[in-house]
């Protein structure tokens, strides 16, 4: 039995029935998609799950791994690494580099720099070494977290993103990939922000081009093989008039350095200024209170960890309508953030606009012995 609690939210002329989204500009790219991490929806995108060839979008991988090493303390900003021949020879594959060679030993925060600002193919071997044990046991992992996340349209064959067969990744699985850094390494995403870096006398500069004309772009990875073409990872946090906001573009298949860093901006701006960023509920304020059978409480409340956000066209903000779905009768003993509905969002003419988990915000325990059997014969009348 389904049981279906309408909230009306603000009062407004209802939309059509089928209200049309923002059309995105035309975008010269093979493949691409922007989604707005505040409310985690896709604006707009065409082929995002076709597979392509990531070039060195694949180090938004190798990072995250290291990152997540770094973290759990298996790997330390200030330890030396030596450098393999393995990781000097990628200097003869014609890609990026950072220029390390075997006499040196440079740190891991020399690396990650390495790697993120200069896209360089040595660094990456070197920290996917000193993570992994060998290249092998460090795309394993690479593989095993995309399972993980469930990107049906990615697999690594290697931690730089030279072309090899099948090596390949979606601008959609890519995206998810650089929310993940976002989300869950923010200590570690002003990297991606560097300018320029040096490291023994070389300098060079971060090839993605929105660093110097868009003050809201803050990252991400820059990518190329001629098989790929001019791809590019462009994230930017603006300031709105409901919020801060921050959306992630993701270009594949361009023409050029300046196609790439072109069509991500106009992708950017129009998710700016065609969408607005609604907040419906604050992060742990219950959105319903809902009964509960056999349990030490009568009651149970419905929210989510975080806030509840949506993106809507633009001005459509005060057209909405949420709906509450969950399972009925809801039985005694429910744990903190155990899922049990589903907060529907549309507008008044019923377009879908988010679908929202809802879950359990405090546990209830298992009543007594006579609380349950006096629910128990309640529930056998109902």
């Amino acid at each position: 039995m389904r049981l279906l609690l309408s909230l009306a939210l603000l009062i407004g002329l209802a939309l059509p029935a089928r209200a049309q989204a923002p059309q995105p500009p035309e975008i010269a790219a093979r493949q691409y998609i922007l989604v707005d991490l505040t409310s985690n929806q896709v604006l707009a995108a065409r082929d995002a799950d076709a597979q392509a060839d990531p070039a060195s979008l694949t180090k938004l991988m190798t990072a995250y791994l290291v990152f997540n090493a770094i973290r759990d303390k298996k790997l330390g900003l200030e330890q030396e690494i030596a450098v393999s021949l393995r990781a000097w020879s990628e200097r003869k594959g014609g890609g990026s580099l950072m220029f390390i060679d075997t006499t040196m030993r440079p740190k891991v925060d020399e690396l990650l720099k390495g790697m993120i600002v200069q896209s360089g193919n040595d660094a990456s071997v070197a920290l996917a070494e000193a993570v992994g044990g060998t290249l092998d046991g460090f795309v394993q992992m690479m593989n095993r977290q995309a399972q993980a996340w469930g990107l049906k349209n990615t697999q690594f064959r290697n931690v730089t993103g030279l072309t090899e067969p099948g090596h390949y990744s979606s601008a959609r699985d890519v995206a998810t990939i650089a929310a993940k850094i976002i989300a869950e390494h923010p200590q570690f995403y002003p990297l991606y922000s560097m300018r320029q870096y040096t490291y023994n006398n070389i300098k060079q500069d971060n090839r993605n081009l929105l660093l110097g004309r868009d003050a809201s772009v803050d990252g991400m990875k820059t990518g190329y093989t001629e098989t790929a073409g001019y791809c590019l990872v462009a994230s930017a946090q603006r300031d709105m008039a409901n919020g801060k906001r921050r959306l992630v573009s993701v270009v594949m298949g361009t023409a050029s350095r300046e196609a790439r860093a072109a069509e991500s901006q106009k992708l950017l701006n129009w998710g700016f200024q065609a969408w607005d960023a609604l907040r419906l509920f604050e992060a742990g304020k219950a959105v319903a209170t809902v009964p509960v059978w056999k349990g030490s409480a009568k009651e149970a409340r419905l929210g989510a960890p975080g806030a509840i956000v949506v993106t809507v066209p633009k001005g459509e903000g005060d057209k909405l309508k949420t709906t509450i779905e969950r399972t009925d009768p809801l039985v005694a003993p429910l744990a903190a953030g155990q899922r049990v509905g589903t907060l529907k969002v549309t507008t008044t003419g019923g377009a879908p606009v988010a679908e929202v988990p809802l879950t359990v915000l405090e546990p209830v325990e298992l009543a007594g012995i006579f609380g349950r059997a006096w629910d128990a014969i309640r529930l056998w009348i109902k």
